[in-house]
């Protein structure tokens, strides 16, 4: 499988995750028993949101691309063009362009006037959701054993905390609903198993391209799916689009057109004149004595 199979497929799949959570509540509500897995990141991320608002909060996330590009270079040993860390600036700028919200919202006076403890963990977060990308592409290049060998060893570890999360749940409760493995699929939906297919596919494709291609394409699909996102919503959930949505949508199609497009290309190059075998002169030995 080509790796922008790959990436486009991951688009496709990330952008429908919130939707489908969305549709597989029941009057704002989840009938269904999930666990996640706050573990740093997360943690960070919750920590940040008692500090910034939503929106603030989501721009700070872009921060992530920056970050993972430069880690991308110093850990991974991999350099980057300059035309290429310019297409991931402009991947950030348009990204955030299509989260700020018009100036005539209740929240545009909240917009970066939280503390700086928020700006502070919002940084830490970002660079630590970077660093565990990074590391994990690591991880399944050091070596050459199977993909699905090294997707079974890295996803035990969540199944683990996950199952940990649910013991824990039912303790605090008391087990009046009974051990966990009882009604494990209390709730489930079509809607519900949609959503569980669809985070399994994500995470094979992630893996995929962490040991085939790189975390840069990765961060590119993730982020063109968060635009895929909300213009699915337009027709969803009547979502308005904004013109920030439409400039942020040109400006990251002209990121991705930079990235990965050869430079000879972007810069308009004339091609290589190749020389007809046929027209050359040939010069004999006694010629070339002569003079």
């Amino acid at each position: 499988m080509k790796w922008y199979i790959a990436a486009f497929l991951l688009t496709v799949l990330t952008s429908s995750q919130g939707i489908l959570t969305t549709l597989s509540q029941s009057n704002g509500k989840y009938k269904y028993d999930y666990a996640t897995v706050p573990f740093l990141a997360e943690v960070f991320k919750f920590a940040t949101l008692m500090y910034v608002d939503t929106s603030t909060y989501q721009i700070m996330g872009n921060l992530k691309i920056v970050t993972t590009g430069i880690l991308f270079r110093f850990f991974l040993k991999k350099k980057l063009s300059n035309l290429q860390w310019m297409a991931i600036i402009l991947l950030v700028v348009g990204t955030t362009m299509s989260q700020v919200k018009g100036c005539g919202e209740a929240s545009c006076d909240s917009l970066f006037s939280a503390p700086i403890q928020g700006y502070m963990l919002g940084i830490l977060s970002a660079c630590l959701s970077a660093l565990a990308g990074v590391y994990t592409e690591f991880l399944m290049k050091q070596n050459n054993d199977s993909l699905y060998w090294q997707n079974v060893q890295l996803y035990t570890f969540g199944a683990i905390f996950n199952m940990a999360r649910l013991v824990v749940d039912d303790f605090r409760a008391g087990y009046e609903k009974g051990p966990w493995w009882q009604r494990l699929f209390n709730g489930y939906s079509i809607t519900t198993w949609m959503v569980v297919l669809n985070l399994g596919s994500t995470g094979l494709l992630v893996s995929w391209l962490m040991k085939y291609a790189d975390n840069i394409v990765k961060v590119y699909s993730t982020s063109m799916a968060m635009l895929l996102t909300m213009v699915l919503s337009v027709f969803l959930f009547s979502f308005k689009p904004t013109l920030q949505l439409f400039l942020g949508i040109i400006i990251c199609m002209m990121s991705l057109h930079m990235y990965f497009t050869p430079p000879s290309m972007l810069v308009g190059l004339p091609p290589t004149v190749r020389s007809d075998p046929e027209s050359l002169v040939i010069v004999s030995d006694d010629h070339k004595a002569e003079s």
